[in-house]
């Protein structure tokens, strides 16, 4: 079983986001039963609360349900536990790399590394932002999706 964990800064708009794109991309594929996702925030502000609406709707447009989806904080022992931590933009990736047991680094990724034909090594947050921020933002998941789907094909499957 391959284990993913996206994170993002406080987990209701890109790594929810990115949990539920890549899990029905999982599940289309029919790897349901060999690779599981989950997703956390670097800060504890939204901690059991549902995505953003407006990061629901969007995926919810586009067939993905992000409605049973609760934050949590990453933590240190996510690295034992996930294959793959992908951070969503380099300050994720400094606060994940700050956490981040000795030995461990191997799992911490960008998720635009997985993607690099899109030129982009951030996913913006379009929290503060208009709804139009959460269309681009899914555009650039459906992306990264697909290449680091590929990477674990390639490299454990």
């Amino acid at each position: 079983m391959v284990k993913v964990l996206f994170v993002c800064l406080g987990n209701i708009c890109r790594s929810p986001t990115a949990e539920g794109v890549f899990m029905a991309l999982v599940e289309s594929e029919g790897l349901g039963t060999d690779i599981t996702v989950d997703s956390a925030g670097t800060g504890s502000w939204h901690i059991g609360q549902p995505p953003d609406r407006r990061a629901q709707e969007a995926a919810r447009l586009r067939g993905v349900d992000l409605s049973g989806q609760r934050a949590r904080q990453a933590k240190a022992a996510d690295f034992q536990h996930f294959d793959y931590v992908i951070a969503m933009d380099n300050e994720n990736h400094a606060d994940l790399a700050s956490i981040c047991p000795p030995g461990e680094e191997h799992r911490l990724h960008m998720f635009m590394d997985f993607a690099p034909e899109l030129g982009r090594k951030n996913v913006p947050d379009p929290y503060y932002g208009g709804d139009g921020g959460f269309d681009g933002v899914l555009d650039l998941i459906e992306g990264a999706s697909k290449g680091l789907l590929s990477d674990i094909r390639e490299k454990h499957l």
